[in-house]
């Protein structure tokens, strides 16, 4: 129990990066590019899929739902980022906060779902190709993603509700760039073991077991790839999961080096760089990779190239 004044007011101060006060105006645009540029190619990505009945399959019903991820992760995070870049004070409400942290959570749950049920798709594509479309049915498909978002956002209820009951120090600054759960731990005048606890547990639970199936698939996958005697037909199998085996490096490597850490093992500004990674990088490669590492899509792209130029 931390005892210092707490905190009855009704917003937080977000840091952000009022350190450097020269890059204010630059990062806003850089950010606003950004923004814009994960919005509109996961948005392009969607509609692609919708328009191309040839697409409508597991596999890219699964790239719906990270497309559609990536766009709710940018509007939760990124737009507070932008206002607080231009604008003073750089405030955000405690239910704001709190509710910031849950939607980044939940989607950050379902991802890692989301994941799993990628690589289950990817080792029945490969592994039992001739039964691919009796094993994963578009029913199955659907089922597994509502799983993936119920879930998702079923699980940091606990922690949502537990912080919303918490008083917080006199000194209300949090020195991030959105509401993350480790930050507003931070701040915390209230006993914060039982979340800690709960998110030790949780995160064990659903991040060790998602992680575990989808390396368990990746296994089987690369097993059977090796067991390919030509070497075109290792490729094109290997063509197959290349892309969704670079997204879950992404989105673990960024993810591991947030949480899987001590927590003072890093300062402030390299956790906001990692943060930036993850909230940034992932859904801005996503559609690039399986753009260009799907001939599927590629073609889809010559025909629209052709039909507007």
């Amino acid at each position: 129990m931390k005892y210092q004044d707490t905190y009855n007011g009704s917003d937080f101060i977000i840091q952000g990066f009022s350190d450097i006060p020269k890059l204010q105006v630059p990062l806003f645009w850089i950010f606003l590019f950004l923004c814009f540029l994960i919005i509109c190619g996961n948005l392009t990505l969607i509609v692609l899929i919708y328009k191309t009945p040839h697409l409508h399959t597991p596999m890219y019903v699964f790239l719906v739902n990270f497309s559609v991820i990536d766009i709710a992760s940018t509007s939760n995070t990124l737009p507070k980022l932008l206002a607080t870049l231009c604008t003073k004070p750089k405030t955000i409400s405690v239910a704001g906060c709190i509710t910031q942290m849950y939607i980044f959570m939940s989607l950050s749950c379902t991802e890692v779902i989301l994941l799993a049920a990628m690589a289950y798709d990817q080792y029945v594509a490969i592994c039992h190709p001739l039964h691919y479309f009796v094993l994963m049915p578009i029913r199955r498909c659907a089922g597994l993603s509502f799983i993936s978002w119920f879930v998702g956002f079923l699980d940091p209820t606990g922690h949502a509700a537990l912080i919303s009951k918490m008083s917080f120090c006199l000194n209300n600054l949090i020195d991030h760039f959105f509401c993350d759960i480790n930050s507003l731990l931070l701040v915390a005048c209230s006993d914060a073991s039982i979340v800690n606890m709960l998110n030790y547990i949780e995160g064990t639970i659903l991040g060790i077991t998602a992680f575990s199936f989808t390396l368990v698939s990746y296994i089987f996958i690369i097993s059977a790839i090796l067991r390919i005697k030509s070497n075109e037909g290792q490729r094109k199998a290997f063509s197959t999961c290349t892309a969704h085996l670079t997204c879950v490096t992404f989105f673990y490597g960024t993810l591991i080096s947030l949480y899987m850490r001590p927590r003072s093992s890093l300062p402030p500004k390299q956790d906001k760089f990692f943060s930036l990674l993850h909230i940034v990088l992932v859904p801005m490669v996503n559609p690039i990779i399986y753009s260009l590492k799907n001939k599927d899509f590629k073609t889809v792209l010559v025909k629209m190239k052709k039909t507007f130029f």
